[in-house]
């Protein structure tokens, strides 16, 4: 039995992490416990269509009409060579939020690392499953296995921008991780702080008809921007690199107490309500 599977199902302690054998099956769990189990935007239309396909065109669209591509080819593929410089750096057991279709899952998982994806579409979960991986259908503010134990978060892919409130997530992150526990996020590449209800739509719908009806807050942060927020709520900056186009930032949660064992010097890792922007200029919708 793998760690990754026993760390969803509470049939292994992994690096001190254990579930509930509930938290394998989210449909077990009780509705008012868990909160919703999938967005209705990342259920249906063509965000569940582009992940059950592998391929896009798919677009977040904001009230203003402007598009930010969304790369779900690269999101459907195995993980590619920054992904997984991100996973070299990854320390113990680990979850990602917003694991989409569950690459770097799958990729933690069949290195035999712990590893656990929570995600609020249901084809991603499923995907994710499909690969061999674990996830489960979740909003990172809902309850979730292990909280205060997990030694790295992923927030990849512009998961920053989750429920477009920078400060409130971090926070949430930091009482997910252990003290002094690593966070991953993938930023932007130019030095934006913004903040919009955006939409989810296709090529097709991106004129605004018959495209996803449900807006939903998001973010977008570059590096700069993260590591304002981070030193407000005292999360130390660890490393920051690039890799091609792509832009990442490693940061460490506060400790229990000022005794604690220093961090080691080579640990680094990176990380929306869902999914997951990849490009950094919207482009105007025509």
């Amino acid at each position: 039995m793998s760690t990754a599977y026993g760390l969803a199902t509470g049939t292994t302690s992994a690096e001190g992490v254990t579930t509930d054998r509930t938290d394998a099956h989210p449909h077990t769990t009780d509705r008012a416990e868990a909160g919703p189990y999938a967005a209705d935007w990342a259920d249906a239309g063509p965000y569940a269509a582009a992940l059950r396909a592998g391929r896009g065109p798919l677009f977040l669209r904001r009230s203003d009409g402007w598009l930010l591509p969304l790369d779900v080819e690269r999101w459907c593929a195995r993980a590619d060579a920054a992904d997984l410089a991100v996973l070299d750096r990854c320390e113990g057991a680990v979850l990602d939020v917003g694991c989409g279709p569950g690459r770097l899952v799958a990729e933690l998982a069949a290195r035999g690392r712990p590893v656990l994806g929570v995600d609020v579409s249901r084809a991603a979960v499923n995907r994710t499953r499909e690969l061999g991986g674990q996830a489960l259908l979740r909003s990172v503010f809902d309850p979730l296995p292990a909280e205060g134990r997990w030694a790295t978060v992923l927030l990849m892919d512009g998961n920053i921008g989750i429920g477009g409130d920078p400060r409130a997530l971090l926070d949430r992150v930091g009482a997910l991780l252990a003290p002094g526990g690593l966070l991953i996020a993938e930023t932007a590449q130019m030095d934006v702080d913004e903040r919009a209800e955006v939409q989810v739509v296709d090529v097709v719908h991106s004129c605004g008809s018959g495209g996803s009806a449900d807006a939903f807050p998001w973010a977008r942060l570059g590096t700069p921007a993260l590591l304002r927020y981070a030193g407000r709520a005292r999360w130390r900056a660890v490393r920051q690199w690039t890799a091609g186009d792509r832009r990442f930032l490693a940061l460490r949660s506060r400790r229990a107490s000022s005794s604690a064992e220093p961090p080691k010097s080579t640990a680094v890792i990176s990380s929306q309500r869902v999914r997951k922007p990849s490009g950094d200029r919207p482009v105007p919708n025509r």
